[in-house]
């Protein structure tokens, strides 16, 4: 209101300039009460009539003159006329600010450098986002779903309500459950889905495989086909529990998770260390203190390259 009437604070202006570039819906409803106003004030203005001059009329005869009295309530008919037809403009923004504000959608976004960022959805859901990755929610569900889109990986401690599914989209895949909790990773256009707790739905294609607790399945990019299997470790859930637990899990395994945990380069030399199984937990350790103990478990020899790498020779 106090904008279109010019007496909105340099703040205040600035707030509604960045509510208009959010979006095209917020730039068109904009230039709709602006049009309501800049009409109602040229309703204001188009009348004839000389406020102050029928106000004098006015003054100067006696009660009766019936002319002066209509024309002087004309006048204000317009007036009143113009000022409620911007009082509803001025509510009317308002009120879309207010409840566009809590309906837009919401993105959770876990930057490179950030472990893990937590967030509780309207729902009591739980999501534990993984570094690089992106989430969008809305900030309250409605209808009867509750879909969300994911970038990158998370974990998902699902709030029961078999009356509203949990859908997760990820690249071309759809992940639906109603109360469970699970990991999603997409890297490169696969998409990998452990189950922890509960019954998953992975849908492609058309196709439908589920998977229950203990049970994995990783979609490729260019095909809908794919075989669940068993749990073999855990280490996917090293960025939430900090630990990295290899049960006879392979060496490259366990390197490939080091490489994306720590941002490394490690690069095995030789062929035969790639299938050398390791049973042990790494608990909050630093990089080096876990390349200590590959060096000794297996007597490698670690060498660092100026470029980052590190060589398991």
């Amino acid at each position: 209101m106090k904008h279109l009437l010019g007496e909105a604070s340099p703040e205040e202006e600035q707030a509604v300039i960045e509510w208009m570039k959010e979006s095209e819906t917020h730039q068109e409803y904009y230039n709709q009460f602006k049009r309501i106003w800049d009409q109602s004030k040229a309703l204001a203005s188009g009348s004839n009539v000389d406020v102050n001059k029928a106000w004098e009329r006015f003054q100067n005869k006696v009660a009766g003159k019936n002319e002066s009295v209509k024309i002087l309530k004309s006048s204000f008919s317009w007036l009143r006329v113009a000022a409620s037809i911007i009082l509803i403009a001025g509510l009317g923004i308002t009120l879309f600010m207010l409840v566009n504000k809590n309906t837009e959608p919401k993105e959770m976004v876990a930057q490179t450098g950030q472990n893990v960022l937590i967030d509780t959805l309207s729902d009591g859901s739980v999501i534990t986002l993984n570094k690089r990755s992106t989430v969008t929610y809305p900030s309250k569900f409605k209808g009867n779903t509750r879909a969300i889109a994911l970038k990158g990986e998370a974990f998902f401690n699902v709030a029961p309500d078999k009356k509203k599914p949990f859908i997760i989209s990820v690249n071309d895949v759809q992940v639906s459950v109603v109360g469970t909790s699970f990991n999603i990773k997409s890297e490169n256009g696969n998409t990998e889905v452990v189950v922890e707790t509960g019954i998953v739905q992975v849908t492609k294609s058309g196709k439908t495989v589920e998977l229950n607790a203990g049970e994995k399945i990783i979609m490729p990019a260019n095909d809908s086909s794919a075989t669940k299997e068993k749990v073999s470790d855990k280490l996917y859930n090293y960025y939430r529990s900090k630990e990295f637990v290899c049960d006879e899990t392979p060496l490259w395994k366990l390197v490939q998770v080091l490489n994306e945990a720590y941002d490394s380069k490690i690069i095995i030399g030789r062929k035969e260390l790639n299938d050398k199984r390791i049973t042990t937990i790494f608990y909050n350790e630093s990089l080096e203190k876990i390349l200590e103990i590959i060096h000794l478990t297996f007597d490698i020899t670690v060498i660092k390259k100026e470029d980052g790498q590190i060589i398991l020779q």
